[in-house]
């Protein structure tokens, strides 16, 4: 009874162990795949998958894609597309876009794409980009005339992708800001913003004829100004700034020679109290030599007291003549 035991025990391990390995050989080994593929005419062989397992990349992502190129009747081997999905690429993106451009008629290698996709650039979208061009709207564009008046200008560019160009050429920030160098240059040698105005197709010619897509990966179509605005007088407003900086000026100059003035006036009035200061002492001089006598003292002392009291009366008669002609002002 314990050997039955025993042996039902050791056929139920073993029968486990089995079902381990089988579970483990269907997750590591895609059957599944590998039988829509031989659906599909696509010889991928189940050992290859194996290794596509041991080289950490993911069987799906390159048997389906390669299912849909063949399909589409494109020539694509296991090989590129493994290689490009080790580079870091986007193997269905590429694929798709390969589709896209034979259904385009547009010659695109896998080279090339794949090239397109690692470089960081959606192909795909390149692709319809070529196919149906895009349009970029810009913002408002602010360009000055020649009389001063500020324009507002919006413009709508017509784009179409550059296959060639599109590995290595500048993206759209380029373009955009090359238009608006455009505008602004247009705009800035016209006369008067009257003229723009009138003619606002003579700015998307004049911008056309500069070859602004040169370098780029895109190709202009067409510009079309959208919308144009008038916006502030700016040569009204730079010759205020102007009219006010000279008056600054100015009132700088005036009172730097004010105060050079006072110091003069200052200076000079050191001068005169410097002066007075020695009469005393001259006079002192003179009586203890003789050269003056007491009387010419004195005499001297009434002419400065009757100086002072002319002096004295001359202000109170001119404060006298304000208060009268205040008082008969009152009285009209």
């Amino acid at each position: 009874m314990d050997m039955g035991n025993g042996t039902l025990i050791g056929v139920l391990v073993l029968i486990g162990i089995l079902l381990l390995l089988i579970v483990l050989f269907f997750c590591f080994v895609p059957v599944g795949l590998w039988i829509s593929s031989l659906a599909a005419n696509v010889r991928v062989s189940l050992f290859n998958m194996i290794g596509m397992r041991l080289r950490r990349v993911v069987p799906s992502a390159i048997v389906l894609p390669l299912i849909k190129a063949r399909k589409a009747g494109l020539e694509l081997s296991v090989n590129q597309l493994e290689a490009h999905y080790l580079a870091g690429g986007h193997v269905d993106n590429v694929v798709n876009a390969l589709i896209a451009s034979e259904r385009a008629g547009i010659s695109l290698p896998f080279e090339k794409a794949a090239a397109i996709d690692l470089a960081g650039r959606d192909v795909l979208d390149a692709v319809r980009m070529s196919v149906n061009p895009k349009v970029i709207e810009t913002t408002d564009i602010s360009a000055v005339a020649k009389d001063g008046i500020e324009l507002l200008v919006k413009a709508r560019v017509t784009v179409r992708a550059n296959l060639e160009r599109l590995v290595g050429g500048a993206g759209e920030a380029t373009v955009l800001a090359r238009i608006g160098e455009g505008i602004v240059t247009t705009v800035g040698s016209a006369d008067s913003h009257k003229e723009v105005l009138e003619n606002p197709d003579k700015i998307s010619k004049l911008v056309l004829t500069k070859g602004l897509d040169s370098g780029t990966a895109f190709e202009i179509l067409s510009i079309d100004i959208a919308d144009i605005d008038v916006g502030r007088n700016i040569g009204a407003q730079l010759q205020t700034l102007q009219a006010e900086a000279d008056k600054n000026i100015a009132q700088a100059k005036a009172e730097e020679r004010r105060a050079m003035a006072v110091a003069r006036e200052q200076e000079m009035r050191a001068y005169v109290v410097e002066a007075e200061a020695e009469v005393p002492k001259a006079m002192a001089e003179a009586l203890r030599s003789g050269n003056l006598g007491v009387m010419d003292y004195y005499r001297m002392q009434n002419v400065k007291a009757d100086t002072r009291l002319r002096e004295a009366l001359g202000e109170n008669s001119s404060i006298s003549v304000d208060l009268r002609s205040g008082e008969s002002d009152g009285k009209e």
